[in-house]
């Protein structure tokens, strides 16, 4: 298996990251330009590392999605703030046919953890999809795990915060079968890039509500590849 790792300066984090990547599997770490040389410790650390020059977690993630070669790829933030050792089950399943996506459903460790204004960001995120496409989900957290080819072929394009939420919209418009597992959500080492202020979860959501308006893509299924 294959984890994407999006990162932008997490030096600090790396080193617990990477040690709880699951014997066997490659950690495919996207420096998203990282001044705190975090792609040297990745390297360090025996990561493989992909630069992706283009600012976006969607950038970073896709860049890591496009150099990924197993045949299920993981994707799970760089923070510190989720297990990577938590994905076994879900490729699992991928892997047993018993589902195409699986996405982790984040579950506060302690009081603290997950602020008050990034809950709300993803509860109305949630809640919108629901509308759209009429999948109950809880969580879009970025624990997930699919099947490297069909993710190609729902040709995602954002390459900023709605990437997530692209990723399973345009599953949802494919009938794909997504399926939630609860994970710890951990104290994060150090600032988020994203949800750590109201001002960036609402420019998230704001990233969302844009795909969330797009009218539904019909997916290109590569040949021999389900779903």
């Amino acid at each position: 298996m294959d984890v994407v790792l999006p990162c932008l300066d997490e030096a600090e984090a790396l080193p617990w990251v990477l040690e709880r990547i699951p014997p066997g599997w490659r950690a495919l770490v996207v420096d998203n330009g990282s001044t705190d040389g975090s792609a040297d410790v990745a390297r360090a650390l025996g990561a493989s590392v992909v630069r992706e020059e283009r600012r976006g977690f969607g950038a970073a993630c896709h860049a890591g999605l496009a150099a990924a070669t197993a045949d299920v790829v993981c994707f799970c933030d760089c923070d510190a703030s989720l297990d990577p050792a938590g994905l076994v089950p879900f490729v699992r399943r991928i892997a047993a046919g018993e589902a195409d996506l699986v996405l982790g459903r984040r579950r506060p460790a302690r009081r603290g953890t997950w602020p008050a204004h990034a809950r709300a960001g993803n509860l109305a995120v949630t809640r919108l999809l629901r509308r759209r496409t009429g999948v109950r989900l809880h969580d879009l957290g970025p624990l997930r795990a699919a099947r490297r080819e069909a993710l190609l072929g729902l040709d995602l394009t954002d390459r900023r915060s709605g990437y997530p939420l692209q990723m399973v919209v345009r599953a949802a418009d494919a009938g794909w079968r997504i399926a939630e597992y609860d994970v710890p959500y951990l104290p994060r080492t150090g600032a988020s890039k994203v949800t750590g202020t109201w001002r960036g979860t609402w420019q998230a959501v704001r990233d969302m509500s844009r795909v969330l308006s797009e009218p539904p893509v019909a997916p290109r299924v590569p040949e021999g590849t389900r779903p």
